[in-house]
């Protein structure tokens, strides 16, 4: 990829390496052998956007050791943009040891203490790189530090100003908050600033202080999100757009992990997103229409990513999805 050259999306927050067990069913202390992929959520759509034919950029910091150079090589030889994926000597590249049970419930083991991506500070914010973006998209589980709790208002804030489509994912991990309130006030520095918002029906309460859907996607809007997002697992999504609320099913598909369905989904969500508006301007003159098809599109890969073990390894390709793609994402595609 070009040192210049255009990005539909620039990613921004953790890189994490997933650990997944050579066959399921059994928790994690007895796993006897694991498989290494890329993780963390915002790699995980950088990658999935790029499976789809977008162009992926990430911002994250890693560790200056193995697993770091590990992330560095899988990100890239996905196609997705590491030109700003930092190396840094202050914390380890954080690892999560993921099983799924023979009950289906998935079980973490996180190592991720003072984690090189917590290290995200105000050096990591390059307006050069985020103006080659179409849309900017962040989440909060690197924000445990004020200096990168700084680093990203300032680029969301950056982002906004230039016109540019700023989304958010939260993708809570409440367990790395000592006080999970400090992780409300983040949210309330960085919310204004979104175009989109996506949340999942057990983050919304936490987020927005209501439990009613509707309520909590109107309390998004009210602050300023232009589209906010509900997903609601095999149900579809939800969203909010200009005082309508539309609901959108989803496929039914064989659930094997539901690990990465939400990073699926914001991947679908944001490639069509990039490819019918070339800013936050034209996303405002969207009709529902466009956005039920785009969001449509989405519970498509945000499916496929539930079908095998792994946040990444079912990430579709968009040869995979042309019976599902929309009319009017087909006739945006370049």
């Amino acid at each position: 990829m070009s040192p210049n050259s255009p990005l539909d999306v620039i990613c921004v927050g953790e890189a994490l390496v997933d650990f997944l067990p050579d066959v399921p069913g059994k928790p994690v202390h007895e796993v006897e052998r694991w498989v290494r992929c890329s993780g963390g959520s915002l790699a995980n759509v950088a990658v999935g956007l790029s499976r789809l034919g977008a162009k992926s950029g990430m911002v994250s910091v890693v560790g200056q050791d193995e697993f770091g150079t590990f992330l560095h090589q899988s990100l890239r030889s996905e196609g997705v943009d590491v030109s700003h994926l930092r190396r840094t000597e202050e914390g380890k590249t954080g690892l999560v040891f993921i099983s799924l049970g023979a009950d289906g419930e998935r079980q973490f083991a996180f190592y991720r203490t003072r984690a090189a991506e917590l290290f995200l500070s105000e050096q990591d914010v390059d307006a050069g790189f985020l103006a080659r973006a179409r849309a900017v998209h962040c989440g909060t589980n690197s924000l445990l530090f004020r200096d990168a709790q700084r680093a990203m208002v300032k680029i969301v804030q950056t982002a906004k100003a230039a016109g540019k489509i700023v989304t958010c994912d939260p993708n809570l991990r409440l367990h790395m908050w000592p006080d999970p309130r400090e992780l409300q006030d983040v949210l309330a520095l960085i919310v204004p600033y979104a175009s989109v918002v996506k949340l999942s029906e057990e983050e919304l309460e936490f987020v927005t202080g209501l439990a009613d859907p509707e309520a909590g996607l109107a309390s998004l809007a009210k602050k300023g999100v232009t589209l906010p997002v509900l997903t609601l697992g095999a149900k579809g999504a939800m969203f909010l757009f200009k005082d309508c609320f539309v609901r959108v099913a989803a496929p039914v598909v064989p659930v094997v992990d539901t690990t990465g369905a939400g990073d699926g989904f914001m991947a679908g969500l944001l490639y069509g997103l990039t490819r019918m508006y070339a800013d936050h301007a034209a996303l405002l003159d969207s009709g529902i229409g466009e956005l039920r098809e785009v969001m449509g599109f989405a519970c498509q890969v945000g499916a496929r990513a539930v079908t095998q073990l792994g946040a990444v390894t079912a990430l579709p390709r968009l040869a995979e999805l042309e019976a599902v793609l929309p009319r009017r994402l087909r006739a945006s595609r370049s």
